[in-house]
């Protein structure tokens, strides 16, 4: 070659410093991209400062090409400070680099110790080169043609528009289409999710361990082993002829009046008075009355122009005492209670406090059944009955107030009632029992069962083993399996 020509190449390639190309080694290779920084026009060889291989950032700083081993040169982006050459110029510098099909050697990078990897976690997008238009003049005459247009339609002068942007036209004949599948196949799934999952002995146990459980949980899969669930967590040792189930399926055995009352005996002896007792009754059923009447869709404070209206059947015992205590709870709670007790010459204290601090609630109370009201309230509550004296049934005042109740068509709710061989006098949708059920007969009764603070040790002292039911509540549903 003469010197003419060599200083005329040498100048040409010197030209194309600090372009941005892409070049394509073939499927073995792959696509190569970054900033020309020297061009070997003797040793036919080229040099990318900060390459992309394949969309991945490469670890050199630079790699150099032979001119055999390319298949095809594009240019991205050129040097602004770089006038274009002639198509015959920039022909004669592509061919320089790009070979004839006729070598058919195996492609292969001047730098042997090249190579992809897929660990590095920058990457780059790969440009989609597309080709100019064949006649610019007529793009930007199209392009003029649709701002007079536009102008025309609006009215008035439309802004200029980047013709570098949209005066291009779009070839949808592209030279080369990006290789999702080989990019894809570059990406190491198994290193990185060994990275992300831990690494040495912890990636070795979970190996280990891949054939018995499973690397993934779902969402409601618990990792550690769940004991298995026992049911029948309560066992006593007099069974009362009625097994009862909660919402989780532990089984609630009932048990007779004779066991129930040893067990209260118990906790009063262990320091649960009746005192106490009777507060813990009164809150319980209180709470669940007031979830009854409607709760907060009922109880608001701009509902209260309708407030609900519950009528306290007691007697002048335990029981009754019980219901004087829920009444006031329900009273503090701005329901309007009624409470029927009816006039006796001695009552028992329990029962005398109790009526004493519901007095300070400011709510009615009567001791005849005239005095109650004649039409339907919101709830009743029936505390008329008695363990201990079945024959309050006989007397006048029992029968009335039972007849009442069962004529106001409003729902009842019985808090610990007397269960022996004849029927209840008042019909209950609920009822309500104390620490264990009762054997209550077949009605169509919904069972509840309320807890009144008995501990662990003291259900095994009477011979009870037992376990909370309760869970996060005091007040449960009771269902007959």
């Amino acid at each position: 070659m003469c010197l003419h020509h060599r200083i005329t190449a040498n100048r040409m390639a010197t030209d194309w410093l600090g372009s941005v190309v892409s070049i394509n080694c073939g499927l073995t290779l792959g696509i190569y991209q970054g900033e020309v920084s020297s061009v070997d026009h003797a040793s036919q060889t080229i040099s990318l400062r900060q390459p992309y291989h394949n969309g991945v950032r490469c670890p050199l700083p630079e790699v150099t090409f032979s001119a055999i081993d390319i298949k095809e040169l594009k240019f991205l982006d050129i040097q602004n400070t770089v006038k274009k050459p002639s198509p015959g110029q920039r022909a004669a510098t592509e061919s320089s680099f790009i070979p004839s099909a006729r070598h058919g050697q195996s492609n292969r990078v001047a730098l042997p110790h090249v190579t992809s990897s897929s660990s590095h976690s920058s990457t780059a997008p790969i440009a989609i080169l597309r080709r100019a238009p064949t006649g610019p003049s007529n793009s930007r005459g199209a392009t003029q043609a649709t701002q007079k247009k536009n102008s025309v339609r609006n009215g008035g002068p439309t802004r200029t528009r980047d013709d570098e942007c949209f005066g291009a036209g779009t070839d949808e004949n592209m030279d080369a289409d990006f290789d999702f599948e080989g990019n894809l196949a570059l990406f190491d799934k198994a290193a990185v999710f060994s990275q992300i999952g831990g690494t040495g002995s912890r990636a070795q146990h979970h190996n280990t361990q891949g054939d018995q459980k499973p690397l993934s949980y779902r969402h409601d899969e618990n990792i550690l082993e769940a004991k298995p669930v026992i049911y029948r967590q309560i066992t006593v040792p007099q069974h009362g002829g009625k097994e009862y189930c909660t919402d989780s399926g532990l089984v609630v055995p009932s048990i007779p009046y004779e066991l129930h009352k040893r067990l209260l005996a118990a906790a009063e002896h262990w320091g649960l008075s009746l005192e106490r007792r009777l507060e813990t009754t009164g809150v319980c059923s209180s709470q669940m009355a007031l979830t009854l009447l409607g709760g907060p869709n009922r109880l608001t404070p701009k509902n209260v122009h309708q407030r609900p209206t519950v009528v306290l059947l007691c007697g002048p015992h335990i029981q009754g005492a019980q219901g004087v205590s829920c009444g006031r709870h329900l009273a503090n709670h701005g329901v309007e209670v009624i409470l029927f007790l009816p006039n006796f010459v001695k009552m028992q204290e329990s029962v005398t406090g109790e009526v004493h601090l519901y007095s300070k609630t400011g709510s009615k109370q009567v001791a005849s059944v005239k005095d109650l009201p004649t039409s339907p309230v919101d709830l009743v509550i029936n505390c008329l009955d008695c363990h201990e004296n079945p024959l309050l049934r006989e007397q006048s005042w029992y029968q009335s107030a039972a007849d009442w109740a069962n004529q106001n068509r409003a729902p009842v709710l019985s808090i610990d009632p007397a269960i022996g061989g004849q029927h209840q006098a008042v019909e209950a949708k609920w009822t309500l029992f104390l620490g264990l059920p009762l054997p209550l007969a077949e009605t169509e009764s919904r069972v509840y069962l309320c807890d009144v603070g008995i501990p662990k040790l003291v259900f095994q002292e009477v011979g009870i083993c037992y376990h909370s039911p309760f869970g996060c509540k005091f007040v449960i549903p009771l269902h007959t399996p």
